[in-house]
């Protein structure tokens, strides 16, 4: 079966299909008589406007693509929550897609949503080269999130990894920690200034540091535990784990488990983001808090001021972390 038309709908309700795309636009011109014949005709036909039709067709656009880096971090889903909410507000739709954490699978993801003319595109950590979004950001506005810019027509919105993990030592050093090891974000654009943060706050406390390159993964949080488990007796086994954010704690929690290791009595562990995954109680993740859905809303003000008010000076947003306490950090037992 075809998709149903303008036309179709026209013909249905016995008007001209000008009076349909009154209808369509919410415009205060119609009748009340003519508005009801023309949606029950929809109805019947189960006609939906097109809406990258109605912005090409308008010169403008209401659609907002959002790439999403990683599908199966909370972390994004709590984001896009927020954006979802500020778009409802602000009469934008969404049009999600992923790029799976890989910078070629990014630009094609990025290049579909191009694809849809839209109003402009909001990237939620993208690990793509920046000249990608350079090219992407003169067809559009083009908001980041967690992922600084220094390009005039790209804004960002981000967190204070600096601050935000120096908490997280703080918080073990004041539990009575000494052995507390950093386990980093790898590539992602954040990692570099939450492990800063850990670096400069071990220096604070006389503390000697020591990083583990990983990611933002659970699967890399498995291999970090698995890698220290090779290097330290249980002896001399570090009391303190600061991971590079929820998802990575998690992992880090399980194969700790597996070890025969208990969180917190053994090992203290701290994530970073305060997702939903971070709250469920059985999980009880001391974290660090973005708070995730104002980052969301941010970002699609962001866009609303360029695409309604005119801006055109970048704008750099930066909110900040807090410390959240749960049952996965405790005084250390040796």
């Amino acid at each position: 079966m075809t998709r149903p038309t303008m036309e179709d709908v026209a013909a249905r309700a016995g008007v001209s299909r000008a009076l349909v795309s009154l209808v369509m636009r919410g415009s205060p011109k119609v009748s009340e008589h003519r508005r009801r014949a023309v949606l029950q005709a929809a109805k019947e036909l189960g006609y939906q406007p097109h809406a990258m039709a109605r912005s090409l067709a308008s010169r403008t656009s209401n659609i907002v693509g959002v790439m999403v880096s990683d599908l199966r971090n909370a972390f994004f889903a709590d984001v896009v929550e927020g954006m979802d909410a500020a778009a409802q507000q602000a009469g934008l739709e969404l049009i999600l897609n992923t790029g799976r954490r890989s910078a070629s699978r990014e630009r094609t993801a990025l290049e579909s949503l191009l694809a849809f003319r839209p109003g402009g595109i909001i990237l939620l950590s993208p690990v793509m080269p920046a000249s990608a979004i350079r090219e992407a950001a003169y067809q559009c506005p083009v908001v980041m999130v967690s992922r600084s810019s220094t390009v005039a027509n790209i804004d960002t919105v981000n967190d204070d990894g600096e601050t935000g993990v120096a908490l997280a030592v703080d918080h073990l050093v004041s539990l009575g920690h000494r052995r507390i090891v950093h386990f980093d974000g790898g590539a992602a654009f954040t990692a570099a200034p939450r492990r800063k943060g850990y670096l400069t706050a071990m220096d604070r406390h006389g503390l000697e540091p020591m990083v583990i390159p990983s990611e933002h993964t659970d699967a890399a949080g498995i291999a970090a535990v698995q890698k220290l488990l090779k290097v330290f007796s249980p002896n001399n086994f570090p009391t303190a784990l600061v991971c590079g954010n929820d998802f990575n704690a998690v992992g880090a929690m399980s194969a700790l488990e597996e070890a025969g290791l208990r969180v917190p009595q053994d090992v203290s562990v701290v994530g970073y983001d305060n997702s939903s995954l971070a709250a469920l109680r059985h999980v009880a993740l001391t974290t660090i808090d973005q708070p995730r859905t104002e980052i969301g809303r941010l970002a699609v003000d962001a866009l609303v001021e360029r695409l309604r008010d005119g801006r055109t000076e970048p704008v750099r947003r930066r909110v900040a972390p807090s410390l959240v306490v749960r049952a996965t950090t405790a005084t250390p037992v040796n």
